[in-house]
């Protein structure tokens, strides 16, 4: 074929247009099997590469793909933070990719990946467990080192996190030795990975008391969970809320003081991150300190060891975390 491009050759062996670069230029970096489909399209096609597309994949810039999910929460900026200094201090080039709970998996993945990425981390923490697999599935067909940012998926996965299920079990034990016996823990309606661990957590605290969990869901916009916690604060009896994220518990307490309660005399609230939202509230609002920054940086530090083919001595880094006493608890 007179005028074959790396497009005809993607397209007819069904890969992306990294895989065909990679099978050109760094072939050891391609399984097997795909290998040798693509040299097989290749030479079917008599597809001539040209210096252009040499240059794909042997370009000197090295490039790290961040692939979230919503840029707008408080904790992202702080990720950003700490992946952004180690990346600098690399001179590593930054991609970032948003991929939504309803678009098409395979469709974003192979988007990140054509872009000839050389590492990846993954912040998005919505996807369900059919939704993580394909991406894997990607990620390993197209050999890209990846590291799971603050997402809670899988033994074998590099990963940087806390034990969210120990901080929340610590937490509503910290509640219960109070006295409290009506201890609800507020969760997002929508699936989050880390939400679940924490479900657990505060689950094993409830039932080790003799008390039955109760967990809340509602939405992480304030102009919807107002409403529901107006409605819930009209039908149930708390004294204890472990909120999982800040904007959350600043939102419940706002409506239990409209409603005449007092905090904390009334009702205790502990929320689960430690952002800007603690300190600007009043109360003061106990948290969990997640080190948001240092997951982000540390996560950058491993994905930077994998790039470079360093030992790995542990590639499930769990950071320590804290209780930072406010006026709320």
């Amino acid at each position: 074929m007179a005028n074959t491009t790396i497009y005809d050759v993607a397209g007819a062996a069904k890969v992306s247009l990294a895989t065909v670069s990679r099978v050109m230029n760094n072939p050891e970096k391609v399984n097997p099997e795909t290998r040798e489909k693509v040299l097989q399209v290749i030479k079917e096609l008599g597809y001539r590469p040209n210096a252009i597309a040499r240059g794909l994949a042997s370009r000197k810039t090295t490039t790290v793909g961040i692939v979230m999910a919503d840029v707008t929460r408080a904790s992202t900026s702080q990720f950003l933070g700490g992946i952004i200094d180690i990346a600098k201090r690399y001179d590593y080039a930054i991609k970032i990719f948003s991929m939504g709970e309803n678009e098409d998996i395979k469709e974003a993945m192979r988007a990140v990946v054509a872009e000839q990425v050389d590492g990846i981390l993954f912040l998005n923490d919505e996807l369900d467990q059919n939704q993580m697999e394909m991406v894997m599935n990607h990620i390993q067909d197209a050999q890209i080192p990846l590291v799971l940012c603050n997402v809670l998926y899988g033994a074998d996965i590099p990963s940087v996190s806390i034990d969210y299920e120990k901080a929340t079990y610590e937490v509503t034990k910290e509640l219960l030795n109070q006295g409290r016996k009506n201890v609800y823990l507020v969760s997002t309606v929508r699936r989050y990975s880390v939400n679940d661990h924490k479900v657990k957590g505060y689950s094993m605290a409830m039932e080790e008391a003799g008390l039955t969990p109760m967990v809340f869901r509602t939405s992480g916009d304030v102009g919807i969970n107002k409403l529901h916690f107006q409605e819930f604060l009209k039908n149930h009896v708390v004294d204890g809320v472990i909120a999982v994220r800040d904007s959350i518990a600043v939102s419940f307490m706002n409506e239990a003081i409209k409603s005449g309660r007092s905090i904390p005399q009334d009702i205790s609230v502990i929320g689960l991150q430690n952002t800007k939202y603690a300190i600007l509230s009043r109360p003061n609002l106990t948290c969990v300190d997640t080190p948001v920054y240092d997951i982000g940086a540390v996560s950058m530090r491993l994905l930077t060891k994998y790039m470079k083919h360093e030992e790995v001595n542990d590639s499930k880094v769990v950071l320590p975390y804290q209780i930072v006493k406010r006026e709320s608890n």
